[in-house]
């Protein structure tokens, strides 16, 4: 039989060795799914939450657990694995809340006597997620995704895939039927027959551009719906008068947490020519500042990627950008899965740390001289995830959201996620939403009823 072995990318350790299912399995897993779905979505609202507030105290019972094994599987500095539990914890609660809300039938005045919209859950939906946050990026596709009263399948990522089977425990600890959530420890040659099996009505994918071209097409193929959250190049500008003493540690971190494995991290900054000397000194200085170390030390703020042919990727990235004229100011030294946070600049549009996305601790700065062209240079991407821009005129930026057609604008703060708040892009960067209302309406059938006398 195939076996998934688990490493830690810090030292090269063995952590773990995990027999794949087999085909009967996954046949088992998939009918156990369709049987659990017929009474699961039939469950009253109220007693899914009371499931989700098992769920949230089961997470928080588990945290330091779970946090090391994060960690230990793919390198996240200790304090932000966390972070990461603690974000989940807070999802839930949020969802515990409003999810009654979300979920109610909508009454529509019209000619019939009564008219109204209701949202019935798909059935299976399969989930593929990927290692960098592999908690939190479970969480926010399955906590919404069940309250409506589906159930899921976990394709997860290989190299976390003891992160996986955690998360099916705690669901089944905290209460949840069995069959609700289920982790399936399989590789990628699996995915195809999974998408074309009845069992499964939608798909999930949070990856690559790559991963998701392939998902995209087999769901077309098999008339599924389906949601792709995928790669990102955010620019991060900086205006003439952005306030540096007060934002420079966001700046800073929008590129380097999680060791730059984030989609939704700064990887373009593009900087108006009269604060960019000012801006280079200060957050060149913050940069060196960060402390490399084992990731399990909480004075560590940076460590490895997740894997050694990431760093390597990067590596190349970064080698043909110098080859066509960048500069750099810091960094481009690996050392295993270890890659030195890197500061790039004299950066043009046709290298790759502009156009495409860099996976790692690498920032990319740009020189533009005003602020149209900081606009005009954000804009300049295939990709469509968000855009930040610091400035001490927040009312004039807001006038130019329209201009950029990324998912998220963010004005004197970070990209991030917030259960409070829809989360997607467009472009290459995917379409969809997750979190807030859209994400627990993304996998329901939205039916309208309509009754005369």
């Amino acid at each position: 039989m195939k076996s998934i072995k688990t490493f830690n990318p810090f030292n090269g350790n063995h952590l773990e060795t995990y027999t794949q299912d087999s085909k009967s399995k996954l046949k088992e897993k998939l009918e156990l799914a369709d049987s659990t779905f017929k009474t699961w979505k039939e469950l009253e609202i109220e007693e899914r939450i009371e499931l989700l507030q098992n769920l949230a105290e089961e997470v928080f019972r588990n945290k330091q657990h779970l946090s090391l094994l994060m960690t230990e599987e793919m390198g996240k500095p200790i304090l932000e694995s966390e972070a990461e539990i603690d974000k989940c914890i807070y999802l839930i609660d949020f969802y515990s809340k409003n999810a009654e809300q979300f979920l109610q039938d909508a009454i529509i005045e019209t000619e019939a006597h009564e008219s109204f919209i209701s949202y019935d859950p798909l059935g299976c939906v399969l989930a593929i997620m990927p290692w960098n946050y592999p908690f939190w990026q479970v969480f926010r596709f399955a906590i919404p995704t069940l309250t409506a009263g589906n159930v899921a399948l976990l394709k997860h990522a290989s190299n976390v895939t003891g992160c996986a089977l955690a998360i099916e425990k705690l669901f089944i600890d905290a209460g949840f039927p069995k069959g609700c959530f289920q982790t399936l420890v399989t590789d990628h040659e699996t995915i195809e027959d999974l998408m074309g099996n009845d069992t499964v009505k939608a798909v999930s994918l949070t990856g690559s551009e790559k991963a998701g071209r392939k998902i995209a097409e087999l769901a077309g193929k098999n008339l599924k719906p389906s949601l792709l959250e995928l790669g990102g190049n955010n620019a991060c500008i900086i205006l003439k008068d952005a306030d540096l003493d007060k934002y420079i540690d966001t700046i800073v971190k929008a590129r380097m947490q999680n060791s730059g494995q984030s989609c939704i991290a700064a990887k373009r900054f593009i900087v108006v020519e009269s604060i960019y000397d000012e801006f280079m000194t200060k957050f060149t200085s913050k940069v060196k500042s960060l402390k490399y170390g084992n990731p399990l030390e909480e004075d560590t703020t940076i460590s490895c990627l997740a894997r050694e042919d990431l760093a390597e990727t990067l590596e190349k990235q970064v080698q043909q950008s110098i080859d066509l004229g960048a500069k750099v100011i810091k960094g481009h030294k690996r050392n295993g899965a270890y890659y030195e946070p890197t500061i790039l600049t004299e950066v043009t549009t046709e290298m790759p740390v502009f156009k495409e996305e860099t996976f790692g601790p690498v920032a990319a700065i740009i020189k533009v001289k005003t602020e149209d062209d900081a606009y005009e240079a954000a804009a300049n991407s295939k990709f469509g995830l968000g855009t930040m821009v610091f400035t001490s005129n927040y009312e004039a930026a807001s006038k130019r959201v329209s201009e950029i057609e990324d998912g998220g604008f963010f004005i004197n703060e970070l990209v991030k996620s917030d259960p409070r708040l829809p989360f997607g892009g467009t472009k290459i960067s995917g379409y969809g939403r997750e979190l807030s209302k859209e994400g627990i309406l993304a996998f329901v059938n939205i039916k309208t009823t309509y009754i005369n006398k």
